[in-house]
């Protein structure tokens, strides 16, 4: 394309006053550039990185970590631009290419540092302080998955670089020894495409007393006192040379109380840590077990356990991962006070895998149907402010032979719910009257099962 001389010149023109432009605008600009070379005392692009990458539920406790090190005196300031300073590095942003980034407001998000409590943390942004008499610039950077960062970052600024490498090895110390996980209850989540959340999730610490947990005599304190026995004489046992790590295997039917009598001793240890895998979570064992090591007394529970005993989907070795969970037991040291709690509704599946590995289990107890004894306590604990007679009471338990828990809380709802429906007061006639709906929903729906078949007519549901 021929370009004529005045058209040429207009070009050229127009270019000088461009550049002179975009200069002019940056005269007033803070340059990020120039902030972190003036705190440093070097030009900041001649000075190395050392970052460190941060999983989600360790963030928070980074940035505890930094704000204790850096006092309240330290200087805090925000990277500008647009949404490339979200995943760009701190060698990048202060190379030449990025001279011109202006600081700018700091990034802050609220995260979850119990089941209902919150910290507000610096997600974005450099926090300028000495450390060992040196000047530091330390940049976090929170993972999001909107700017496509799956990991949390800190980035360190330090003319010593052996002085950053040794400021990040005292925040993970006093990270960990004042971390926001120590004495809560978590559960660990797959974290995917277009998930939400860390990797984890603050639950609630139950409420569940011993005199709710209806077991044979003897049952829940040789449990209890296997668990929480040991990390009641921790020093003592250390003191001699004994072990603390330990594994509890509870096995039996569905229904049988398993899940609440791990719900009671995670009630009764309000000083321990407690992680709760279960389903495709229990991949996640090795993760649990640093989590737990870091932060004992520990107990790390492992819900039906069996469902992964032979499952070597996750394992690129072909291990199943019931020997992760094993090999992460041997890999513990004796005086690491962490206890497994593993539940099972197949314990014919765990066993081969367990002698092979003897010692890692070292207390297996079952939990059984509830005898007759026990159906009765589980009506004395579900009836609540309702009345009913002992004597009907004593013939539910006796007839109810081979049911579960859950079958007694709902034998009470819905003799109260026929009382309701009728306007009365829930006597034993209802109680009664629920007793045979419930076993006939019961053997309909076994033989319908065992058949293939669901009988079409109204009185076949």
């Amino acid at each position: 394309m021929d370009i004529d001389d005045d058209l040429r010149a207009f070009l050229t023109q127009f270019a000088r006053l461009s550049e002179a432009a975009h200069q002019l605008s940056h005269q007033h600009e803070n340059s990020l550039k120039d902030a972190l070379t003036k705190h440093l005392g070097r030009p900041a692009d001649e000075v190395a990185t050392v970052s460190k990458e941060v999983v989600g539920y360790r963030f928070a406790d980074y940035d505890v970590a930094f704000e204790h090190l850096a006092g309240p005196d330290a200087g805090l300031i925000g990277l500008g631009g647009g949404d490339q300073r979200h995943n760009a590095s701190l060698a990048d942003i202060v190379g030449s290419s990025w001279q011109h980034i202006p600081v700018g407001q700091v990034d802050w998000a609220d995260v979850a540092v119990g089941p209902v409590a919150t910290r507000r943390v610096v997600a974005l942004g450099i926090r300028l302080f000495t450390f060992r008499d040196e000047p530091v610039a330390v940049l976090t950077r929170r993972n999001s998955r909107m700017h496509g960062n799956g990991v949390g970052v800190i980035e360190v600024l330090c003319p010593d670089g052996q002085v950053a490498s040794d400021l990040i090895a005292e925040a993970t110390r006093i990270g960990t020894e004042r971390s926001l996980l120590r004495g809560n209850v978590i559960t660990l989540e797959m974290v995917g495409y277009e998930a939400e959340g860390d990797g984890f999730r603050f639950l609630a610490r139950p409420e569940v007393p011993a005199e709710a947990v209806v077991l044979p005599a003897g049952t829940l304190e040789r449990i209890t006192g296997h668990v929480l026995g040991v990390a009641e004489h921790a020093e003592t046992l250390r003191r001699y040379g004994q072990h603390l790590k330990r594994g509890v295997l509870l096995y039996g039917p569905p229904g049988t109380g398993k899940t609440h009598t791990v719900r009671h001793l995670i009630s009764s240890s309000p000083g321990h840590t407690v992680i709760l895998l279960s389903g495709q979570t229990l991949a996640l064992v090795r993760q649990a077990t640093s989590i737990a090591r870091h932060l004992q007394p520990a107990i790390v529970v492992l819900e039906d356990c069996d469902l992964v005993a032979m499952e070597r989907g996750y394992d690129p070795s072909g291990n199943p991962l019931l020997f992760e969970l094993l090999d992460a037991l041997d890999g513990l040291d004796s005086d690491t006070d962490i206890a497994f709690v593993l539940t099972t509704n197949r314990v014919d599946v765990l066993e081969e895998a367990l002698t092979q590995r003897p010692g890692r289990v070292d207390l297996a107890v079952e939990i059984p149907p509830p005898d007759e004894a026990s159906r009765r306590r589980l009506l004395d604990l579900y009836q609540g402010s309702v009345s009913f007679s002992d004597s009907a009471l004593d013939e539910v338990a006796r007839r109810s032979d081979a049911r579960t828990a859950s079958f007694f809380k709902e034998l009470i709802r819905r003799a109260v719910l026929y009382a309701a429906e009728d306007g009365l007061e829930p006597t034993d006639v209802h109680l009664l009257s629920a007793l045979g709906a419930l076993q006939s929903d019961q053997e309909t729906l076994s033989r319908n099962l065992i058949s293939g078949f669901i009988d079409p007519t109204p009185d076949g549901y």
